[in-house]
């Protein structure tokens, strides 16, 4: 298990941010970084979502580290598999923090969008010239299809997927070089979730965190609106993006960014109830400390 300063309180964010209000949203807290913030993903039918949920706050604390002047998408192919021998099989957020602290990880956008697919493409970096992009296909995941165009997991086009050989090099057609493209920090990771009034510092100080929650059954049926674990049996675990909260008609509830493709869900978002129901979610944040310094490849 590697290293994980565990953070309570931080007298110096205390001050600098005060009592969290009752609602904040990263995309909005963070305007410059937004695009980034905002760049749903999709984890294809593989359990890397530990390297997603760590790829996607990394690619935020980033930009937000450099206040919107680095605002690149980093490598979920390569943190999922340079990082794991068996991304697919699962990983931890808290390992996939530590390598990119020690090893770097390059820049990647989400996998290319299927040619003839119904629907616009929703890779908001489509254009982006990345090293290595995700290379596993987009897939329909759980709960109603609506407007999802992706096939369903387990369905033509949406196999079961094995984890590839992790990228030593960048995808063909990049003008990028593999070695010469990481970024990293230095500093430590740290658990920021064990106070919950800290942890909404911290995302108003630092951006999104990494965190991982109990799934249920009654979770694979999510459309919408502020879920509540109320029936099935616990199927896992998944990680996932935290990037705010707020209150939905007297109910609390932390702001999630699921690794299910943008059509899933409230735009690729779900909403949990905060507190006793929150499987777990809050307590499990994890990220690069708030006094980490990121480093760029300009600057390697």
């Amino acid at each position: 298990m590697d290293d994980v300063e565990v953070i309570l309180y931080n007298e110096e964010v205390d001050k600098r941010i005060g009592a969290p209000p009752s609602d904040f949203d990263a995309r909005t807290g963070f305007p410059d970084c937004a695009k980034v913030i905002g760049d749903i993903r999709d984890q294809s039918n593989c359990g890397c979502c530990w390297a997603f949920g760590t790829a996607e706050a990394a690619s935020d604390r980033l930009c937000i580290a450099t206040k919107g002047k680095t605002m690149v998408p980093l490598s979920s192919e390569d943190l999922c598999f340079n990082s794991n021998f068996n991304g697919c099989g699962g990983g931890s957020p808290e390992s996939a923090w530590s390598y990119i602290e020690r090893k770097g990880i390059v820049s990647g956008k989400q996998q290319a969008f299927k040619a003839g697919t119904a629907g616009p493409n929703p890779d908001p970096f489509a254009a982006a010239s990345t090293c290595s992009d995700f290379s596993l296909p987009h897939c329909h995941h759980h709960g109603p299809v609506g407007k999802d165009p992706f096939p369903a997991e387990g369905a033509p086009g949406c196999a079961s997927q094995k984890s590839p050989k992790g990228p030593k090099e960048c995808d063909a057609g990049s003008s990028l070089k593999y070695d010469s493209n990481k970024y990293t920090f230095t500093g430590t990771v740290a658990n920021v979730g064990r106070n919950e009034t800290y942890l909404k510092q911290e995302i108003m100080a630092n951006g999104p965190v990494t965190v991982a929650f109990t799934v249920y059954s009654d979770f694979e049926n999510y459309a919408g609106g502020v879920y509540k674990h109320t029936s099935g049996k616990m199927m896992g675990g998944h990680a996932v993006k935290m990037l705010g909260w707020g209150v939905d008609q007297g109910t609390e509830y932390w702001l999630i960014a699921n690794s299910w493709n943008p059509y899933w869900g409230e735009d690729g978002y779900f909403r949990i109830a905060a507190g006793k129901e929150d499987c777990g979610i809050a307590a499990s944040a994890v990220a690069s400390s708030g006094s980490a310094k990121w480093v760029t490849p300009s600057a390697l």
